[in-house]
């Protein structure tokens, strides 16, 4: 069993979709969350008062990470909560955009890299300080970084990325006895997929994939917990491929 009590974690874009089940996994367990989001206020502080609900421990925060000093911001009000410690990133919050090379502009291009990478490359940076041996990132990638999946080759660029990032933080980190790995999730049942809302869209997710059903959040949020936790703590610069064996 894994059990996270006393630890504390930021999920970032934690107010809907992987996220949100990211961060009531982690509270589950025992870790005390910090709800990330951007603007949806409303939908953060369900999630808090769900956690709290159930007995846990969570706190709303706020902070833009388009903007070019939110990842800047986000950690500084981080540490004015958590003071020296954080245990557990994970740097969840992510946009897409559908777009072919002809469609994509240089500003959806812009904000794909910088919600993206940007900023959870300046968490990393930025919560260093409060980050200590034993303590793990978990970045979210995405099965477009290793394959092609319509029209979303900016979208697939940042992800890949994000795999790159990986690689680099877990080595540089090592030394600190921080982990740092990803999970890269499928087609999974959120807004981001909307697609899978239509019958032709559930039936293209199924297609190629090994296990016949669409991904809910709380299936990602599963690797992402364990990746969190003492249970992965021989698992670093790894992206876990969380997608029902899509394009095997």
């Amino acid at each position: 069993m894994i059990n996270l009590t006393g630890k504390t974690a930021l999920v970032t874009g934690a107010s809907r979709g992987i996220g949100r089940a990211s961060a009531l996994a982690l509270a589950k367990v025992g870790a005390q969350v910090l709800v990330h989001y951007s603007s949806g206020e409303k939908a953060a502080e369900a999630v808090v008062a769900e956690i709290r609900a159930a007995g846990g421990n969570a706190q709303k925060i706020a902070a833009d990470l388009r903007a070019a000093d939110g990842a800047h911001t986000l950690a500084q009000r981080v540490r004015a909560v958590v003071g020296h410690r954080l245990d557990i990133l994970v740097a969840n919050a992510g946009i897409s955009k559908a777009a072919s090379i002809e469609e994509t502009t240089v500003e959806d291009f812009d904000n794909l890299f910088a919600v993206n990478v940007r900023a959870p490359f300046f968490l990393v940076q930025q919560l260093l300080p409060v980050m200590c041996t034993g303590s793990s990132v978990v970045m979210l990638s995405s099965l477009a970084a290793r394959a092609s999946l319509g029209t979303l080759p900016a979208y697939a660029a940042t992800k890949g990325a994000v795999d790159t990032l990986v690689r680099h933080f877990a080595t540089a980190l090592g030394a600190r006895g921080i982990r740092v790995n990803a999970v890269a999730p499928g087609v999974v049942d959120t807004e981001m997929s909307s697609f899978t809302k239509t019958e032709a869209g559930r039936e293209a997710a199924l297609g190629m994939q090994a296990l016949k059903r669409v991904a809910q959040p709380d299936d990602i949020a599963s690797a992402v917990v364990f990746l969190a936790s003492d249970a992965a703590r021989w698992v670093t610069g790894d992206t876990l491929s969380v997608d029902g064996g899509s394009r095997l």
